[in-house]
Formats: structure tokens, C-alpha cells, sequence
């Protein structure tokens, strides 16, 4: 499911947005800065500051994740069912692992996010489909002008 595509999208993406929902389906959108896949059907966010996003999971599990290329405009949307590895769980130091190895262990990480995902959607900006001359070049260069950068 998280081919090598999807993977790269991951790696270069800065932020993702978590989305859940409590049990009577009030939804919760908040954006994390550490995460990353682990195999090919599992993505680990660490919780650094987010009750609200863990007290929905534990309700419902059902979760929702995306992230994108701010330059290209593109990226992925994630489904699945997450649970929470609590510091106190023996897994927890091979779930941590691989987002401080990517990260920093400066933060404290209260426990971590395990998705295990079951859907996965793309995600592309209508310019694309609008204008028949959109390119991933023209909407970069579009972005770096827009954002105020240029590429190193």
C-alpha cells in the first residue's frame, strides 16, 4: 500500500494533518511535524502535545491523515485505524525509534500514533485538472514565488 511513491511524498513533506473524530463525530483536524511510515501499511506520528487527537482515537479509532508537496501541489491521503503506544508499552521503544532516528529526541514524545493504513487516496490541486498546462515544473515555480523562496 505505501509503494515507494507515497514513501517519497512522506520524506519530503514537512507537516501532515491528522484528522479524528470522537465518538459522537465531532471531527479534530491538528497538524504534526514527526512522523513517518514504518513497512509498507504503517504510519507512527509522535504525540508530542495532542489530547484532543488522543482522546478521539481511543472513542474511535478511525483515522485520517494527509500530507503534500506545498511546491507541486500534490500528495496522498491516508485512511486507517490507529491505536496509541503509551511509553509504558514494550513495543514502545521500537515504535519511537524510527522518529527520532528521522527527527530529534528533544521533544518529549508522550506516546506514539500507529496507523495501520487500509486506504489511500491522492490528493492533487484542481489547477491541474483546470488548466491543461499545469506542470509539476510551472507549479513549483509558481509556489517559489508565492512563498517567497527560491531552490538551493
Amino acid at each position: 500500500m505505501l509503494d515507494n511513491d507515497v514513501k517519497s511524498y512522506i520524506d519530503k513533506s514537512v507537516l501532515c494533518w491528522l484528522a479524528t473524530c470522537d465518538n459522537e463525530c465531532t471531527p479534530n483536524v491538528s497538524p504534526k511535524e514527526m512522523f513517518t511510515y514504518l513497512g509498507n501499511s504503517t504510519l507512527l506520528i509522535a504525540n508530542l502535545a495532542s489530547p484532543v487527537s488522543i482522546n478521539n482515537i481511543i472513542q474511535n479509532p478511525n483515522v485520517c491523515v494527509s500530507f503534500i508537496d506545498i511546491f507541486v501541489q500534490k500528495g496522498y491521503k491516508l485512511k486507517g485505524v490507529a491505536q496509541i503506544i503509551e511509553l509504558e508499552d514494550p513495543d514502545f521503544s521500537s515504535k519511537v525509534k524510527p522518529l527520532t532516528d528521522l527527527f530529534t529526541d528533544r521533544f518529549p514524545i508522550i506516546s506514539v500514533i500507529e496507523i495501520s493504513v487500509t486506504k489511500l487516496e491522492t490528493i492533487t490541486a484542481p489547477g491541474y485538472f483546470l488548466f491543461s498546462q499545469t506542470t509539476e515544473e510551472s507549479q513549483r515555480a509558481s509556489a517559489m514565488v508565492t512563498y517567497g523562496v527560491r531552490p538551493l
